[in-house]
């Protein structure tokens, strides 16, 4: 069996950090002596958050459709932490529309069926893909590894509900690019894994890169 490794002294790139399953991850990977960098929008509360959570935490504004953007935050982790180990990509939205509203006489926006998509899986992609890139200048450990990439789909890639057509088909988007993608990165020593929560509990307010618009009645 692999043995379990440490991330004292990683560095790991969180999108979506400032809040939810996101902030989670940068809180559990500071507790356990790692150093983080929060990508998100410029409107969420990531400088408050970094700056509550130390020295070892870190604020990039991010959208993660953004080549600049992303590419900025991999330069900060690198001038402020020495380089990048891991990449966890929370950042993600949603919306909750059948896809024929027939009480309306209305289909479901193309727009908002495109937004999800982008977001959520070139969003995605365009983290791994420029992450990665630092990564692979890591000196390999024991067993050659340089990296690991955790993406974050759902339970709904495999049991879509009732109005989740953009959703379930961004996380199935996610789960599909998985394995081609390890593939990819494995001769590098970098690992790519995806996990599929289910439902979770978030604080009433709370800025979530994952809120729902709910459809109208």
């Amino acid at each position: 069996m692999a043995n379990i490794r440490s991330v004292k002294g990683m560095v790991g790139l969180v999108t979506g950090g400032a809040s939810g399953l996101g902030r989670a991850t940068v809180e559990r990977l500071l507790s356990q002596g790692a150093s983080a960098v929060i990508l998100d929008l410029p409107s969420s509360d990531g400088h408050k958050v970094a700056a509550a959570l130390g020295d070892r935490c870190a604020f990039a504004p991010t959208d993660v459709t953004s080549e600049s953007d992303v590419r900025s935050a991999v330069d900060l982790a690198k001038q402020k932490y020495g380089k990048v180990d891991l990449a966890v990509n929370c950042a993600g939205i949603a919306v909750a529309v059948k896809t024929y509203n027939f009480k309306k006489d209305l289909p479901h926006s193309l727009e908002d069926f495109t937004r999800v998509i982008t977001v959520n899986i070139a969003g995605t992609f365009n983290v791994i893909r420029l992450a990665v890139g630092e990564m692979g200048k890591n000196e390999p450990d024991a067993d050659g590894h340089r990296g690991c990439i955790i993406n974050t789909a759902s339970v709904a890639a495999y049991d879509g509900q009732v109005g989740q057509a953009a959703y379930s088909a961004s996380k199935g988007g996610i789960v599909g690019m998985t394995l081609p993608i390890a593939r990819d990165l494995a001769p590098m020593g970098i690992r790519v894994v995806t996990i599929a929560p289910g439902v979770k509990l978030l604080p009433v307010g709370t800025n979530r890169s994952d809120a729902v618009v709910p459809e109208a009645a």
